[in-house]
């Protein structure tokens, strides 16, 4: 498949850089075809501008600044997010990309009565959201119900890409893990995207 990995953290030697590297390797080693975003590597803007915000319910969305991102999205058959989850949210900058690249016209269709959207990612066959938080499981699960996982599968996924297979692996206690807890996340991932075809 042609896989998009998109990357969200500003810090080239951070875990989240770590285990993508894992998950690309594993794509490469599965034999698909590779495309990477690095969201702050490439200096991506997360705030949405004037235009597009005027054109969100135009016959056609501007989308000249990101074009090279919807491009990629469009042209995907998997999708990698890999991102720290912040205050139980998305870094601004993968939102921003939510925001940017995943707008009318590209990743949905407006109902004429604006009622339901109407999804247009039909290529996404696979998807593998990665994350790590500084909580324990149980905050993220039990408290607050897990909402990263909430948003990206309904949502996003559900709305834009209803037939998408989607899985999220979450990395919990972060700051505190040993570098076998580490490697043993990476072998998750990696098992994950073993099972894309």
């Amino acid at each position: 498949m042609k896989c998009l990995v998109v990357i969200a953290h500003p810090s080239t030697d951070s875990l989240c850089h770590s285990v993508a590297q894992s998950a690309i390797a594993a794509l490469k080693a599965g034999g698909h075809e590779v495309m990477i975003e690095d969201l702050y590597l490439s200096g991506f803007s997360p705030a949405l501008t004037v235009n597009e915000r005027r054109s969100y319910y135009c016959p056609a969305f501007d989308s000249a600044a990101v074009q090279d991102q919807i491009d990629r999205l469009l042209s995907a058959e998997a999708l990698v997010l890999v991102f720290p989850t912040w205050w139980f949210g998305f870094p601004a900058i993968l939102k921003g990309w939510f925001d940017r690249a995943w707008a009318p016209g590209i990743a949905y269709d407006h109902a004429t009565d604006l009622g339901a959207i109407k999804p247009r990612l039909h290529n996404l066959r696979s998807a593998l959201a990665v994350t790590s938080l500084g909580s324990p499981w149980w905050v993220d699960c039990l408290l607050l119900w897990r909402p990263v996982k909430r948003v990206l599968k309904t949502a996003l996924l559900g709305t834009c890409a209803p037939r998408c297979r989607f899985e999220m692996l979450s990395l919990y206690k972060a700051e505190s893990l040993t570098q076998v807890e580490v490697q043993s996340f990476c072998s998750r991932v990696e098992r994950a995207i073993g099972k894309w075809t």
